[in-house]
């Protein structure tokens, strides 16, 4: 391709319209394997994405000036980290993006934000998502059934696991 994928420090408002077409593109292969269409990141307003992403911190992989990547995650009181919308153009799927765009949230929530632990959630049928994440340390804390086709499974890890494994 000529140009690598360089992981920026932060997304803002700048990238909101480019996160949400990513999100709307890689969300569809979910809304396939569940039957829904109405999943929360394929209605979402540009306004509640831009809304978003001022109250947390958010990530995005560029290749040259297309955004090919992103994640976001808010810290709440506890210290509990819920990192969402992990998302990988489907192009650039299977070389490890997803890994480092996980590594890096990971890490600025570690280290600049004091997080204690780490949450994220998927469906039970993302076998993809859910390989990646165990493979990071995560484990299964709950699943909660929300439709006839969906349950959703909660993963999580201690942040002290981030520093031994950085």
């Amino acid at each position: 391709m000529g140009t690598s994928v360089i992981i920026s420090a932060v997304a803002d408002e700048r990238d909101a319209e480019q996160i949400l077409k990513l999100q709307y593109l890689c969300y569809q292969s979910e809304a396939e394997l569940y039957d829904d269409y109405t999943l929360e990141p394929l209605t979402q307003s540009l306004a509640d994405l831009t809304a978003e992403l001022g109250r947390g911190y958010a990530l995005v992989a560029r290749l040259g000036e297309e955004v090919v990547g992103s994640v976001r995650a808010v810290v709440d009181e506890d210290g509990t980290a819920r990192i969402e919308k992990l998302v990988v153009h489907p192009r650039m799927r299977r070389h490890g993006l997803g890994g480092r765009l996980l590594g890096a949230v990971e890490a600025h929530l570690a280290t600049s934000l004091d997080a204690k632990r780490f949450r994220l959630f998927t469906g039970h049928r993302s076998e993809t998502n859910l390989r990646l994440y165990r493979s990071r340390g995560y484990a299964t804390v709950s699943r909660k059934p929300v439709g006839p086709q969906l349950t959703l499974i909660t993963l999580e890890k201690d942040a002290e696991s981030y520093a031994a494994s950085a």
